[in-house]
């Protein structure tokens, strides 16, 4: 770890030793890049300085301890030993979370599906309590939400649901949502009052650019239609809705939230941009691959991350064995609790993961 952070501060020194060349300014575009890099590096920098300044006092104060006669100049430094000797843990903790690698997608938008499993009309219904569910979180947290596709049941459930989540760091807050929801209730439609389970698949993707993902206009099929379902005077009364179909993947986007076609169209192709920029970092990384499609996985009730139990009032994260008893906040939004746990957790596995380094 202190060999990455002795080369960091190195490449800090550089970048630092050529803005302060005359000729590096002449180039807007490279001045800017190392500028922007340098900034980048700073706050590593100034950790790593303030944990060996406290390095250098525990050793000083020691050395002051063994070899100083005068008691109170003794006492001082034990003092300043002490003090030194408490701060180090904490100053180490800082230096490992700033060499935990940033998720390159986290300040992205994030397009989320929403697809009813195992269960039937109660899975439907599900679906749209879940969807409820990170539209209301989305508000809290100052984001926008953009539906671009509704398949829904007539009876209130969605058996299908596609929408955008916009806002800085928005992928970073839902990015660990993908998965199986298990959910254990009486539904509305049980007359007996008998307890079922259900299940709901969640897939989370951070929103692709048109500069990271060229798709050749040539490689789609477009179709139009009526929009169905509950879309007020206009929107399903014209061919405003549209299908497209990406030919080399066979990957099929339905948009037909708004009353444009054109609209609905760039919704489309901006989903279909996020779903090949996923497919891309798939191919780079197949193990990460590998854990995403377990985590999504089919909607089998085997295939779980989370259950949440109406009756018990209990939510239960599977990956991290948390707990808690408080579903109601939880469905109308308040999902701190658990997405911090679910960041603190991989937070402390990556720190695990450079201290065996």
């Amino acid at each position: 770890m202190f060999e990455k952070l002795k080369e960091t501060v190195l490449k800090y020194e550089e970048i630092t030793e050529r803005l302060n060349n005359p000729g590096t300014s002449d180039d807007s575009r490279l001045y800017s890049d190392l500028l922007k890099e340098q900034g980048q590096l700073l706050p590593v920098v100034e950790a790593f300085r303030s944990y060996e300044e406290n390095e250098r006092l525990i050793a000083d104060s020691e050395e002051m301890m063994r070899s100083e006669e005068d008691p109170e100049l003794k006492a001082m430094a034990k003092e300043e030993f002490n003090d030194a000797l408490k701060k180090r843990p904490e100053l180490e903790k800082q230096l490992k979370m700033m060499l935990i690698p940033k998720d390159a997608d986290d300040d992205r938008n994030v397009i989320i599906e929403i697809r009813a499993g195992a269960g039937g009309e109660e899975a439907a219904l599900f679906a749209n309590s879940l969807y409820r569910m990170y539209v209301k979180y989305a508000e809290k947290n100052g984001f926008g939400v953009e539906t671009t596709d509704v398949e829904d049941t007539g009876i209130g459930g969605f058996k299908f649901v596609s929408f955008i989540v916009n806002g800085k760091g928005a992928y970073s807050k839902l990015k660990y949502e993908s998965g199986v929801h298990r959910v254990q209730r009486v539904p509305e439609t049980e007359s007996g009052g008998r307890i079922h389970t259900s299940t709901v698949t969640v897939a989370i993707m951070p929103e692709a650019t048109e500069i990271e993902v060229d798709i050749d206009p040539k490689d789609c099929r477009i179709d139009v239609f009526r929009a169905s379902g509950n879309g007020g005077q206009c929107v399903n009364t014209t061919d405003s809705a549209v299908r497209l179909t990406h030919i080399p993947t066979g990957i099929v986007i339905s948009c037909q939230d708004e009353k444009s076609q054109i609209k609905n169209k760039a919704k489309a192709f901006k989903v279909l941009r996020s779903k090949l920029y996923e497919l891309n970092k798939e191919k780079a990384h197949a193990e990460e691959a590998s854990l995403r499609k377990s985590q999504v996985g089919t909607g089998d009730r085997s295939e779980k991350i989370r259950t949440y139990n109406f009756p018990q009032s209990r939510l239960t994260d599977h990956r991290i064995g948390l707990t808690i008893y408080s579903l109601e906040k939880v469905m109308e939004g308040d999902l701190d609790e658990v997405i911090g746990s679910l960041n603190n957790a991989d937070v402390a596995a990556k720190l695990a993961a450079l201290e065996n380094m």
